[in-house]
């Protein structure tokens, strides 16, 4: 794909945060990498208003911005150093969506408790709250890049990747879905999670390999 093409899925995934109510106001950032490049909102703009040219480039080994005009997000940071640690992340979405905040105000642990969840996901790491936009944030972060795909941030967001903005946005949708289903079941008893041999066999589903195929697609 060409730098213009990802500025254009870019912005398609931004409607879509901001349209699921992933994020309000300013909040949120999302990135995609391109021949070393990697595209970034820009700070203090709310996802769905940004147009194809203020996606700010970046370059990945050196963090120059590349091109002329606006701020990054002020969580620049945390992708870079995630994009330099996980060659194989080809894009990032940084959320806060408000059941994961709410589970992140109540407990660590996300357990696997349906399918979509053990395919399109597997575990979800935890990390414990940190001040926002700052190097620390980025440190504590690229720990999980390499043990995770999800990442929830205490007190926060969440924070996916994927080899492409397709994967790494439907991931975000599937944690918010599990953190919702994990505090409704909570409110009437101890929800169940799935065993480690039935997220093997699920993970081991033909069909399931083909979604994940497609997910891979750009389009």
């Amino acid at each position: 794909m060409s730098s213009a093409a990802i500025r254009e899925e870019l912005c398609k995934y931004a409607r879509k945060t901001v349209s699921n109510k992933l994020v309000v106001g300013p909040g949120g950032n999302i990135s995609a990498k391109h021949e070393g490049k990697m595209y970034l909102s820009p700070s203090g703009f709310a996802l769905d208003e940004i147009e194809p040219e203020q996606w700010v480039e970046v370059d990945i080994e050196s963090g120059d911005i590349t091109d002329i005009g606006l701020r990054p997000s002020s969580e620049v940071l945390m992708h870079l150093y995630a994009y330099r640690a996980n060659p194989n992340i080809g894009a990032i979405v940084h959320t806060h969506p408000p059941y994961c905040i709410a589970f992140t105000l109540v407990e660590t642990e996300l357990p696997i408790m349906f399918p979509d969840q053990a395919a399109l996901v597997g575990k979800t790491l935890y990390v414990p709250y940190v001040l926002p936009t700052t190097d620390k944030l980025a440190d504590a972060y690229v720990e999980t890049v390499n043990k995770a795909s999800t990442v929830l941030l205490g007190n926060h967001g969440l924070v996916t990747t994927g080899r492409n903005l397709r994967e790494a946005y439907y991931r975000t949708e599937v944690v918010e879905e599990s953190a919702k289903i994990f505090l409704i079941a909570t409110a009437i008893r101890e929800p169940k999670a799935l065993t480690k041999e039935e997220f093997e066999e699920i993970a081991s589903l033909e069909s399931e390999a083909y979604r994940i195929q497609l997910l891979q697609k750009m389009k």
